[in-house]
């Protein structure tokens, strides 16, 4: 069976009409180069050239033999492009997570137009979900990464995946704009301890629910929290409406909703986690490109 470089050198002496020229255009003598177009006819079992002393010409078969070479070859040049973009991460598709509260970060739509410049050809899916949902779903081989707000409860999923970190986010406190405190540059959430909270289930945002009673726990108080909203923005709504205070990350000072003001809290363990879970044996080009876009943009200055 005729290979890739016969048929190279079929095209050569076919464009050039000339084994002579075609030699010299593939830097080899001609010698060898007759030899493979003879062997590559007697495969074949047909007459590609017509040869003299003086002239080479195709032959009917040839002209038709000489297309086909060139979509082989072009398909084979094809084929390595793509295996070798694939191989440096320029190619192929990520499936991509993300919570709420990550899509209001700067971070995010930063790391996603720098891996879009860095990665035009690869394809990315984006979906909505909440930290703990993603963990299942990178174990569970349903999503490539995805933006988390926490680390793995469980051992044994911290030692199947990994974590890159973005940000620890400061959390503040999202109050009614007639609130007492509203004026103030930092406050302890320990001089809210009466108040009201607004917060979302549990059952679907854990990490930030969980840092709200831990904070407060450390404050030395339970929090009563009196409503539940299902997205982090929609807290605002209820922030604004009088109804409670909201634990919020920083970045979603980015709302601005009438009614609502944004204050840091004092304490030093007020913040979020920010970071990019994935499969820790997870090989894909795709991905440790992606990893590595991550790490640029989260040193970056002004993060």
């Amino acid at each position: 069976m005729f290979d890739l470089r016969q048929l190279r050198y079929f095209v050569a002496v076919a464009e050039e009409l000339s084994f002579t020229r075609a030699a010299l255009r593939l830097h080899l003598s001609q010698p060898p180069l007759s030899q493979q177009i003879k062997s590559l006819e007697q495969d074949l079992g047909v007459r590609l050239l017509e040869r003299s002393k003086r002239h080479v010409s195709l032959t009917e078969p040839g002209r038709i033999f000489l297309e086909q070479a060139r979509q082989i070859l072009a398909k084979a040049d094809e084929a390595r492009s793509q295996v070798v973009a694939v191989a440096a991460g320029h190619s192929g598709h990520l499936r991509l997570a993300y919570t709420v509260s990550a899509s209001f970060h700067p971070a995010l739509p930063r790391i996603l137009l720098r891996y879009g410049q860095l990665a035009p050809k690869v394809g990315l899916s984006l979906n909505e979900m909440y930290t703990e949902p993603q963990f299942a779903a990178l174990l569970g081989g349903e999503i490539d990464a995805g933006f988390v707000r926490g680390e793995p409860v469980h051992l044994q999923d911290a030692r199947e995946l990994r974590l890159s970190v973005i940000d620890r986010e400061l959390l503040l406190l999202a109050m009614p704009a007639g609130h007492r405190l509203a004026g103030r540059s930092s406050v302890g959430l320990a001089e809210v301890a009466d108040d009201a909270f607004v917060s979302q289930p549990r059952a679907l945002a854990a990490t930030l629910y969980d840092r709200l009673v831990a904070l407060a726990q450390h404050a030395g108080f339970q929090p009563s929290i009196v409503q539940h909203a299902q997205q982090i923005n929609g807290l605002l709504a209820l922030v604004a409406a009088g109804l409670g205070l909201a634990l919020v990350p920083a970045s979603l000072r980015a709302v601005r909703l009438p009614g609502v003001v944004y204050v840091p809290l004092e304490d030093p363990d007020a913040f979020l986690l920010l970071a990019v879970a994935c499969r820790a044996n997870d090989p894909s080009p795709a991905l440790q490109q992606f990893l590595a876009t991550v790490t640029e943009v989260a040193v970056a200055p002004g993060l």
